[in-house]
């Protein structure tokens, strides 16, 4: 129940390369930490490489990605990928949203995301909303919390 690997990297955009005054305001990046950083497709060949290492490319081995919502590997990311000509890997097409594990949880919807459920849980929000690394942080701590509670995670996305 503890965080063993950790991937994060920089994208540079391609279509916008300059970010908007409301992305840096929403998410806390700035130009200078995305300027010279590696393409989306270089990033997700490293995603695969870092899960090669990590064994998850493991056929014996289970793992699943978990979102707040499914915009992020329903819409996003499949999106990107066929505007720039890019395969989606098999392990991006399914997930568990923790927003519809934490209602079937607790009873509740947390209309506001990863706030509600930390308030829902008594739980200190860690970093900055819409960090994507600090948002993968809480996520963390509000799925060990559901399952000390004997809550069982299960995918929530429909197969593709």
């Amino acid at each position: 129940m503890e965080i063993e690997s950790t991937f994060h990297m920089y994208v540079q955009p391609v279509v916008h390369p300059q970010l908007t005054p409301f992305c840096t305001e929403l998410t806390g990046i700035i130009q200078a930490m995305v300027d010279g950083q590696p393409s989306l497709q270089q990033v997700l060949e490293r995603v695969d490489e870092w899960m090669a290492k990590e064994g998850l490319l493991d056929p014996n081995v289970k793992s699943i990605f978990v979102t707040c919502g499914d915009w992020d590997l329903k819409v996003m990311l499949p999106g990107q990928c066929h505007y720039l000509g890019l395969p989606v890997a098999d392990y991006f097409k399914q997930w568990i949203n923790l927003k519809k594990a934490y209602s079937f949880a607790m009873g509740c919807w947390p209309k506001n995301g990863l706030l509600d459920m930390n308030k829902g849980l008594s739980l200190q929000h860690i970093g900055r909303p819409h960090s994507g690394i600090d948002d993968c942080k809480n996520i963390a701590n509000i799925m060990k919390t559901l399952a000390y509670r004997g809550f069982i995670f299960k995918q929530t996305s429909k197969p593709f």
